[in-house]
């Protein structure tokens, strides 16, 4: 039975792979993310590539190593919008991680096999919850009979002679009674009383080096096992107790062993690891102070990133297929101040286009997640009905066009800051205006923001 569940969660991954053309994974990052076409198709063949790889001889596939993908571009054009698009797409494992976060503490920054224990424990809970959905409906019928249980305790074992057929006849008749009756919701203002497991925590803090996290959460598990589980009595309407009960059923019914098996799997197979700004690990030709430290973190992450084993505490993890996507805006720094091994390891260089005034507009009005109708959902929820004038994005676009081109140059992000400011009277006023509509035109905008962006002393510190 185990072995049937793990080989459909396997084929399950596989066939989603399977359905994404790269012009599909283009088409679908469209939906999300205005332009950068050259990011989009590196990162979808990639993707691709993980699919092509599983149907090749078994003795060539182990020789197939990923194509590990370098983006370079300003901050805020998409780069860890398309990562993030790209990993939903594939189902995959897919964890994001600063380089600047393994220098923050000086020469000793964060243990660098803590980001692939990290996507292994990822991996574990997305594996568990999919084998959860699998068994949702056995887990809800046993999770109904120990409801039923609660509101009709079963009768007492009757002992000495006589005929029980009749009695145990009427107790099953009264159950499926009850049984329909809890279908129908007609107990859902009852209340149950029901014991909770609650795992004991140790008393203990551990503090582990600094360096050193997987160890300090090693050990208080370690500690927690060996304290006794302790039990509370709640009390609970049905349907808490029912939802409550289906969880603890699902846990039970979950085989961990196949679950962990998948996991480690997927994560040595299709994970992704994002590798944000790191362009703040790239030293400029100097060997002292903190370039040090910004190429010993480059060592420490080449072994990753050319192929190795982590020890997790699922089981060994190897590297070799997970797929590495860097970024970094390289301001100050080049690709090349990267050590060469370093380097050599991420083959597809990408360049992301600085984001004009055009693809402000677009990104304000085109994606499903827009960010202007993002502020119309929000406002709806106070019965505040607000729309915006195309004339109004062009406004918005503009001035954050021109914020960028005085100030620093945050792409995209400047429109959160601009719509902010444009809309915080509104936003402060709805619950009062509630079945009003506002209507956002470009003379609004300019009257809001128009002061702000001529002075530009003001507009660096507001906008």
């Amino acid at each position: 039975m185990a072995k049937a569940a793990e080989r459909t969660l396997v084929l399950t991954d596989e066939a989603r792979l399977h359905v994404m053309t790269p012009r599909e994974i283009v088409s679908e990052l469209d939906h999300y993310i205005i332009g950068q076409h050259k990011a989009k198709r590196a990162v979808a063949i990639a993707l691709r590539n993980r699919w092509r790889r599983q149907q090749v001889p078994e003795e060539l596939r182990d020789e197939i190593a990923p194509k590990n993908i370098l983006m370079i571009g300003p901050t805020g054009v998409g780069k860890t919008e398309i990562a993030r698009r790209l990993a939903r797409l594939a189902q995959a494992p897919f964890i994001k991680v600063e380089a600047s976060k393994f220098t923050e503490v000086g020469y000793v920054g964060r243990d660098v096999e803590s980001m692939v224990r990290d996507l292994a424990e990822l991996a574990v809970n997305m594996v568990k919850q999919e084998a959860k959905e699998h068994i949702q409906i056995k887990a809800r019928a046993q999770a109904e009979e120990r409801v039923l249980d609660l509101l009709l305790p079963p009768a007492p074992t009757r002992t000495g002679f006589g005929s029980e057929g009749e009695p145990g006849a009427t107790a099953q008749s009264t159950r499926e009674k009850m049984r329909r009756m809890l279908r129908e919701g007609k107990f859902d203002d009852r209340e149950v009383e029901l014991e909770v497991a609650k795992p004991a925590m140790p008393f203990i803090e551990v503090m582990a080096p600094q360096g050193m996290e997987d160890m300090e959460n090693q050990l208080k598990e370690m500690f927690s096992n060996f304290m006794p589980k302790k039990t509370k009595k709640h009390r609970l309407k049905v349907p808490e107790a029912m939802e409550l009960l289906t969880q603890e059923e699902a846990d039970k019914l979950v085989d961990m062993e196949a679950v962990v098996r998948e996991a480690v799997r997927r994560v040595e197979q299709t994970g992704i690891i994002f590798i944000d700004e790191i362009d703040k690990i790239a030293s400029r030709e100097s060997f002292h102070g903190p370039d040090i430290s910004r190429q010993g973190v480059q060592r420490d992450l080449l072994p990753l990133v050319e192929g190795s084993t982590v020890h997790t505490k699922y089981g060994l993890v190897r590297t070799d297929h997970i797929l590495f996507v860097a970024s970094g805006a390289f301001h100050t720094t080049k690709p090349s101040d990267l050590i060469p091994e370093f380097q050599g390891r991420f083959p597809i260089r990408v360049e992301l286009d600085p984001l004009t005034r055009e693809d402000f507009v677009r990104i304000l009005t085109e994606p499903r997640n827009a960010l202007l109708m993002q502020y119309v959902a929000l406002l709806e929820t106070e019965k505040v009905k607000l729309t915006f004038l195309p004339e109004a994005a062009e406004e918005i676009a503009r001035i954050a066009a021109v914020v960028n081109e005085r100030t620093e140059n945050i792409g995209a992000r400047r429109l959160h800051t601009v719509v902010e400011r444009l809309l915080e009277d509104l936003s402060f006023d709805s619950p009062e205006l509630g079945g009003r509509e506002v209507v956002i035109d470009a003379q609004h905008v300019k009257d809001k923001l128009d002061a702000i962006v001529k002075d530009e002393d003001l507009s660096r510190y507001i906008l």
